[in-house]
């Protein structure tokens, strides 16, 4: 280490949340499902077989941690790459080090933050390496790997999903961020107000949460003190990510389709705060009236209907109005499925090779050698004869039904 180095070392204030990193998997929280001594994960760690894996979940939830901790356990070499800064130059430079590391005896494990923001190319780029075995590949992200990472890349590299860190996890993470500043400045009080406050507004992020323990500390005078912390943190910022789209979409639908109305508002209130565009909310709602509700309540689509005009002539945020109205009536309306159901089972016959031509009767017979085929002989107009009974199904299928009532 240089002078320089040395100094900028000594000069350098290193956050809570980096301190706070737990040296062992015992100290690490809130993964249950993936630490735990049934889950196979922890077992093919104990085993000390290494293997690349993606670890996907929100920010503050422990990927760089869990990933450094594999390295440790193992007693891999470990070198860290940011998506942000690096690229293929850096992963060729990264596989000639793996090169002198197998050498003297040491695997590699190259860790890449953020491994959505690398292009196809660049993450084509790691494929060879992972392949040969030259180094193993740890990858972290918060967007959903079926999305932005190759499929080459994902067959090599098992994802592994990460959650939301617990409350009660956060707690005890906040609480021992806590211990350690008072040992390091000075004894404080910390209400529990304000740690309920920290945890509520971190959307299990704990680095969210350490960062706002350490300026809530040296912020306050002998206590923390809610009031202090609002003050501070202004107010929770809403997390809203491309995938995020569909997977609220789909929940808001789903929840119609159980006449969950409560659930129904809440994802619609969740889409509209943070930013979703109100007529793509409409759109689904007639997707739903249609699909969900149908003819057991025709009203639902004129509804949906209405409210997609509305929105378009409102905006927001008199939008909100209506679509909770309609949300409402089409989450309390009576369901059937019975359409969606009779015209993709039809589809489907027809693309198994049920493609069959309608009966002679049945054909247009409106130009003048229409009759030498014999198209539309025996038609009977219906309205004339109101009670007979001629069949309109072709002749190969003609007992199917798609409509079971």
């Amino acid at each position: 280490m240089d002078l320089f180095e040395s100094l900028e070392n000594n000069n350098k204030q290193i956050p809570l949340a980096e301190l706070m990193r737990p040296k062992s998997l015992d100290e690490y929280l809130g993964q249950t499902n993936v630490i735990n001594e049934n889950s196979p994960f922890l077992k093919l760690l104990k085993a000390k077989r290494l293997f690349s894996f993606i670890l996907w979940g929100p920010p503050g939830c422990g990927k760089t941690t869990l990933a450094r901790l594999c390295a440790n356990y193992h007693g891999a070499y470990f070198l860290e790459l940011s998506a942000v800064n690096s690229g293929v130059k850096e992963i060729k430079e990264a596989a000639q080090k793996a090169k002198e590391k197998l050498r003297e005896g040491s695997k590699t494990i190259i860790f890449i933050d953020e491994i959505h923001r690398f292009s196809k190319t660049q993450q084509d780029a790691l494929l060879p390496y992972i392949e040969t075995g030259l180094f193993y590949f740890i990858g972290s992200t918060t967007e959903n790997p079926s999305f932005h990472t190759v499929p080459a890349l994902i067959s090599r590299a098992q994802v592994i999903m990460l959650n939301k860190i617990d409350k009660e996890s956060l707690k005890k993470i906040v609480k021992k961020g806590f211990d350690y500043l008072c040992n390091q400045y000075g004894e404080k009080k910390f209400n529990d107000d304000a740690i309920e406050l920290i945890v509520n507004l971190s959307h299990g992020d704990a680095r969210y949460c350490l960062n706002a323990t350490e300026n809530g500390y040296f912020a306050s005078d002998n206590e923390i003190k809610k009031e202090t912390l609002e003050e501070l943190l202004q107010k929770s910022s809403i997390r809203y990510s491309i995938d995020s789209h569909y997977d609220y979409a789909s929940a808001f639908q789903k929840s119609l389709r159980g006449s969950d109305k409560n659930a129904a508002i809440y994802y619609l209130a969740k889409m509209l705060i943070s930013g979703e565009d109100p007529r793509f909310i409409a759109r689904r709602l007639i997707v739903v009236a249609s699909e969900d509700v149908g003819n057991a309540d025709f009203r639902a689509l004129l509804i949906a209907q209405a409210a997609l005009g509305a929105v378009e002539h409102l905006g927001m945020p008199e939008a909100r109005i209506v679509l909770a109205q309609a949300v409402e009536f089409i989450a309390n309306a009576k369901k059937s499925n019975r359409a969606i159901m009779a015209i993709d089972n039809a589809i489907k016959d027809i693309k198994d090779g049920l493609d069959y031509l309608p009966p002679m009767h049945l054909r247009d017979a409106h130009y003048k050698s229409a009759q030498k085929y014999g198209f539309g002989k025996g038609y009977v107009y219906t309205h004339d004869n109101p009670d007979y009974k001629q069949q309109f199904m072709p002749d190969e299928i003609k007992e199917r039904k798609y409509f079971n009532y």
